[in-house]
Order: structure tokens, then sequence, then C-alpha cells
């Protein structure tokens, strides 16, 4: 539509979906499968992501075979393992109780990758992250699409990316950005889960403004 126009409260609908995303973890995943046409308009968001020089850098891989997501779980186990032990006592106590992925409970798994183009990108000659920074704003569409279709991702980075892309038989030069678990949930929490638990408080917005210089 030429020059689409929004009305107010399509601004204040946005707002609250972005308020009410959650990183959900297995615990709060439900069993019941997901719908192909969701999963598909999960990653249609993807598509609809800004990317430097329009280079849609992404590529996705679906996982839901068992024992994909179980050798994906072991990676997470070992790693996990040794995370917790860059925390001191209390935190670490509270790191030990969390559910902190989804892996086989969600039924899908969705690895992100970025694949860089093996010509020049207009814009990313002087700052080549931002192709990967253009996966993660993929990533941001998928979370508010899943969350407005009342699905659930949860992002794990607990993991080994190199093991992770020899589990999936991914090429050299794909680099693991993300990966996702997505599902039905049971609940959606009214915070995040680490801001409820007090792992962390949330940041006053004025704490991060700066005007003209810092």
């Amino acid at each position: 539509m030429l020059n689409q126009q929004f009305s107010a409260q399509d601004s204040e609908l946005l707002e609250q979906i972005m308020q009410a995303r959650r990183d959900v973890r297995g615990n709060r995943f439900a069993t019941r499968p997901v719908a192909q046409k969701l999963v598909d308009k999960v990653l249609q968001a993807a598509s609809y992501a800004p990317s430097v020089g329009f280079s849609q850098p992404w590529e996705f891989v679906m996982v839901s075979n068992q024992s994909t997501k179980q050798a994906i779980a072991e990676s997470f186990r070992t790693v996990n393992q040794s995370a917790q032990q860059q925390f001191g006592d209390t935190k670490q106590q509270l790191y030990q109780s969390l559910k902190l992925e989804g892996i086989m409970e969600a039924p899908i798994n969705i690895a992100v990758f970025y694949r860089p183009s093996k010509l020049p990108v207009l814009g990313q000659s002087s700052m080549q992250e931002t192709g990967k920074y253009s996966v993660v704003c993929a990533i941001q569409n998928m979370w508010l699409m899943a969350r407005s279709l009342n699905l659930g991702i949860g992002w794990v980075s607990i993991l080994e990316p190199q093991e992770v892309k020899q589990v999936l038989s991914a090429p050299e030069d794909a680099e693991l950005v993300a990966y996702l678990c997505l599902g039905h949930v049971k609940e959606f929490l009214d915070k995040p889960e680490l801001e409820e638990l007090n792992w962390e408080k949330r940041k006053p917005l004025e704490s991060c403004v700066f005007d003209e210089s810092y």
C-alpha cells in the first residue's frame, strides 16, 4: 500500500507486543505441535527485517528431530557446567536453579546463521559486523511475530557454535548467531523471568541516553 499510515491504536498495540515479549524457557513450553502456517509467519517476519545493503544474509535450519535436538542439548550441558563457574556464590546458586533452555521441550528449534556475501555489500565496507546485526534484526522480527501469535521463543546462547555447526552440517562460512526454541506456551510471565528473580534490574531509560556526546 502506497504511503501506508498507522493509527495511534496500531502504535499502542505494537508497544504492548514488545512489552509482552518474553525469552521462554523449557519449563514454560506446552507440548502441542505448532501449525506450519504459524511457523511460516514467523519465518516470513524474519524476511521483512532491515539488512545492510539489502543483503538479507540470514539462513535458518529447522530442527525437530529428537536425536538432533539431543546432540544440541549435550552441547548446552557441557557449556553450562563451565558457564556457571564465572558467577559468585549467591548468583551461582540462583544460576543452578534456573531452567535456561527448552531444546527438548520446544517442538521446533531454529538455528539462525549469518552467511556473508562473497561480493561487496553496500554499506558494509567499514563495519563488517553490520551483516550480523542484520541477522539479529531478523531474529527480533521473529520474536515479535511469535508473541503476536501467542507463541514463545527462547534464545539459547549457552552453546558451543562449532559443535552446533557440526551437528547441523553447516558450511564453513556459516556463522551461528542464534539457536531458538519455538512453541506454544503454558503461560507468559508478567515480567522477564530474570527481572522477576532480581538477577538484574531494568535500566532506567535516562541512564543510557546522552545528548550530543557521552
